[in-house]
């Protein structure tokens, strides 16, 4: 890796006459300040000023570097030395750096499939594993916010993007119940709006659910609550559905699944004279002027919940939990999530607005590696006993965890995220069709250590097993059909009497 920045410090005055003394620094710097932190074996490793050049104000200079000391990190240091010893002697500091050309190469594990480009770069040059940044522009404080590491870091991040091919790439199966004879094989969505049970909703991507739909979704709720956490010692949280972007950016949603989030506008005021205007016209043409009402909104600041488990981690930042506490257990259910599928978009089960249980848990990693296995055994005695469902279990990696750098190396395979699958029989067959992802269960290092969640002794992990209730229903559904009297056992005792519903003409 090598870093070749060409930068101007503009001072606060003239600095000709310092000229001695700033050879002077920046020799003693070369030899010392700016190979600060480079290993005892590494020789000539580090920073050095290999040009400078004083005109009137300014303090032109060229760093070279290796990774040990980067030339954006040389060259604050070098501003804060030079502060220091000119502001002592002719009483000037360092008002300005200007970053004039900067040049960083390195090694890449692979090369790219197709061309790169990022904000804040002129322009990216791979040429097989070989890769040239070339920036102009930043600013100090872009510099001092690591902006040079994370733009070296999502090049990375995008490459490794590019051999991504699916979730099957990482996929491993783990455990697989018995085949079961399927009911039927219709597809429950089409089926259910058919009778009446639901309707496409009032925007895309919703549905809204009739009280025999309704009560299939509470009666998976219940069991969900009953069977799997309660047992456990999960206890209910409530939360607010609005997330704003500074706890997103903390758990990689933010930067992970932006083309997917729904976000949240403020009015610009609450004044109601200064809505007169817009609620004239509403009043006259019974529309919505879009372009005036854009005018009185702000620019976003927040989302509506993509999962719940970002706000839950945000309640416990910078908090230090009891040992007696461990492990946390909570689950929130009162918050619909709301994704953005566009054209992805399928039944109840691939919707833009869905509702969920969202467990979480946070503990050290032995009180979360037996937990898993706890919930990993009450979701199968679910599955196998209460709902009678043909399922599979299987090791996975969540891609948005990719795209937010957050992808975690495991030493051990009892970390990770494993997804629930059933089979939907009006897919096609077993083997050659795709499997509904119904549920999943992940621990990982990430949340904990950005919301800077501690224990008093140990290291804590977290992790989530989020349980979707419309996509449990479609599991269940397309397998047992839409007929009580075809449904298990142990469902039918949680579901009891199917609803009257009612007719329409």
């Amino acid at each position: 890796m090598r870093f070749e920045l060409d930068t101007t410090l503009t001072f606060s005055g003239d600095i000709e006459v310092a000229e001695d003394d700033v050879d002077r620094i920046i020799s003693i710097a070369n030899d010392d300040l700016l190979r600060r932190g480079v290993p005892d074996q590494v020789e000539d490793g580090g920073a050095q000023v290999k040009e400078s050049a004083i005109q009137q104000d300014n303090l032109s200079l060229k760093i070279v570097s290796d990774r040990y000391v980067r030339a954006h990190d040389a060259v604050l240091r070098l501003k804060k030395t030079l502060n220091q010893e000119l502001g002592r002697e002719y009483h000037v500091g360092v008002r300005k750096v200007k970053i004039d050309h900067y040049t960083i190469e390195f090694e890449l594990d692979r090369g790219a499939k197709e061309d790169i480009s990022l904000p804040y770069v002129d322009n990216i040059d791979i040429a097989g594993k070989r890769c040239e940044i070339n920036i102009s522009g930043l600013t100090e404080e872009q510099l001092s916010k690591n902006y040079v590491d994370r733009i070296i870091n999502r090049v990375e991040e995008k490459i490794k993007a590019q051999y991504y091919e699916g979730k099957e790439e990482m996929w491993e199966l783990l455990l697989k119940s018995e085949e079961k004879d399927m009911v039927w094989k219709k597809d429950p969505t089409e089926v259910m709006e058919e009778k009446g049970w639901i309707k496409r909703g009032p925007t895309k991507g919703k549905w809204f659910y009739r009280p025999e739909a309704a009560k299939i979704l509470k009666t998976l709720e219940e069991i969900a609550v009953e069977e799997v956490l309660e047992p456990l010692g999960f206890q209910e949280v409530i939360e607010s559905m609005m997330v704003p972007f500074d706890v997103w950016i903390d758990t990689g949603h933010m930067e992970g699944i932006p083309n997917e989030a729904y976000y949240v506008s403020e009015p610009v005021t609450r004044n109601p004279d200064e809505w007169e205007d817009i609620i004239d016209e509403i009043k006259i043409t019974q529309k919505v002027p879009l372009e005036k009402l854009d005018e009185m909104t702000e620019t976003p600041k927040a989302g509506i919940c993509y999962a719940q488990c970002p706000v839950i981690y945000w309640s416990l930042r910078n908090e230090t939990i009891s040992d007696e506490s461990l492990p946390i257990l909570l689950y929130e259910s009162t918050v619909p999530s709301a994704r953005y599928e566009s054209g992805g978009r399928h039944g109840i089960e691939r919707v833009d607005e869905f509702h969920r249980i969202e467990p979480v848990y946070i503990g050290t990693k032995e009180q979360l590696v037996e937990l898993k296995e706890n919930l990993i055994d009450r979701y199968r005695y679910v599955f196998d006993n209460i709902l009678d469902i043909e399922w599979r279990m299987a090791k996975v990696e969540p891609f948005y965890l990719q795209q937010a750098g957050g992808t975690e190396e495991e030493e051990e395979t009892d970390l990770g995220t494993v997804d629930f699958e059933a089979y939907l029989p009006f897919k096609g067959s077993r083997e050659n069709s795709e499997w509904l992802e119904f549920g999943n269960l992940s621990i990982f290092r990430k949340y904990t250590e950005a919301f800077n969640i501690k224990s008093q002794t140990e290291e804590l992990l977290s992790g989530c097993t989020g349980i979707g209730i419309e996509r449990w229903a479609t599991a269940f559904l397309a397998q047992k059909g839409l007929e009580p009297k075809e449904w298990p056992e142990g469902f039918n005792e949680y579901f009891g009497e199917m609803p009257e519903g009612f007719d329409l003409l």
